[in-house]
């Protein structure tokens, strides 16, 4: 269900409720194979519980506009929007293509994102799983060899001032990224494995209601950290992955000779360590639409009230 707590414009809301995405007539789609199992299971058993504010899919229908812009495009040998089926342990696997060309040599698949500068900075494994699982379907469906993936990323939040001030930073609102391109049968082992996990989960789930915990990387978890604090400084000198660590980080600073004869500011300031819990913002952000029934968020919630 689309809800509109914000009060968005009604033409909004309805494109929101009037989203076409379809896995098509497969078991299993290619974001839900490299995704977590647990998520998949439980949006299948509480979809009719589900509500989606259209305030949170102010992105994703971004990036269905850029798509219906990108389908009147055209170019010699060059696919667009294609969903590839292929049989996989006696499932049926499915992608949705954006764009591949057709070359003598091979075949180079482009994928759009509408994104976060950030996830250009700090490349993200999921683009990497899900654009080799998209060359194996082709290549095995196809019989023509897969030669270059990447991705074609707009930055909904680019800065020209940051572009300008910062090394690491994009310099153009629209970069196209080369993926790392694993082998056919490197791909073919991952797909392979992912679908073994997820038959897996269905059995278990289908058997006894037991469903799989997700791991930290599917919870996006981020660790406690320790922080070297200054009095009167809001911002941690240096993170370090426990205490002692950090502790002892202070007194080394603390027993260096002065550079230039001035005084050592660990010796004259106090110094001192702040303890940052970790968290799993996918959790937390319920990214993935279903923690509020989640038993094992939950879980988690109550051990931190404990500690």
């Amino acid at each position: 269900m689309i809800t509109n707590k914000h009060g968005l414009p009604e033409a909004f809301v309805n494109f929101a409720r009037n989203d076409k995405y379809t896995k098509g007539d497969s078991d299993i789609s290619v974001t839900q194979l490299i995704d977590s199992p647990r998520v998949l299971l439980m949006r299948d058993k509480h979809r009719d519980q589900m509500s989606t504010d259209a305030m949170d899919m102010v992105f994703a229908l971004f990036g269905t506009a850029v798509h219906a812009v990108l389908e009147g495009a055209t170019g010699d040998n060059v696919v667009k929007e294609e969903r590839i089926y292929s049989d996989v342990k006696g499932w049926t696997l499915s992608g949705a293509i954006d764009q591949y060309e057709i070359e003598d040599d091979g075949i180079i698949i482009t994928d759009y994102k509408v994104t976060s500068v950030w996830s250009v900075i700090y490349s993200k494994q999921e683009w990497v799983n899900q654009l080799n699982v998209y060359a194996y379907l082709l290549e095995k469906e196809k019989k023509i060899p897969v030669k270059k993936i990447q991705i074609c990323a707009i930055l909904r939040d680019w800065n020209r001032r940051e572009a300008s001030l910062k090394p690491d930073y994009p310099d153009t609102p629209m970069v196209v990224l080369d993926i790392p391109l694993r082998s056919f049968k490197a791909r073919t082992q991952y797909v392979e494995s992912r679908m073994d996990i997820h038959q897996e989960a269905r059995q278990s789930f289908d058997f006894d209601d037991t469903m799989t915990l997700c791991n930290s990387d599917e919870r996006w978890a981020r660790p406690d950290k320790w922080a070297v604090m200054r009095l009167g400084r809001k911002s941690a000198i240096k993170l370090f992955n426990d205490k002692q660590t950090a502790e002892d980080h202070i007194e080394w600073k603390a027993s260096q000779p002065s550079k230039n004869q001035k005084p050592n500011p660990y010796k004259t300031a106090e110094y001192y360590v702040e303890h940052r819990k970790g968290d799993n913002p996918r959790c937390s952000g319920n990214y993935c639409g279903v923690a509020e029934f989640c038993s094992q968020y939950r879980e988690m919630l109550n051990e931190q009230e404990r500690l």
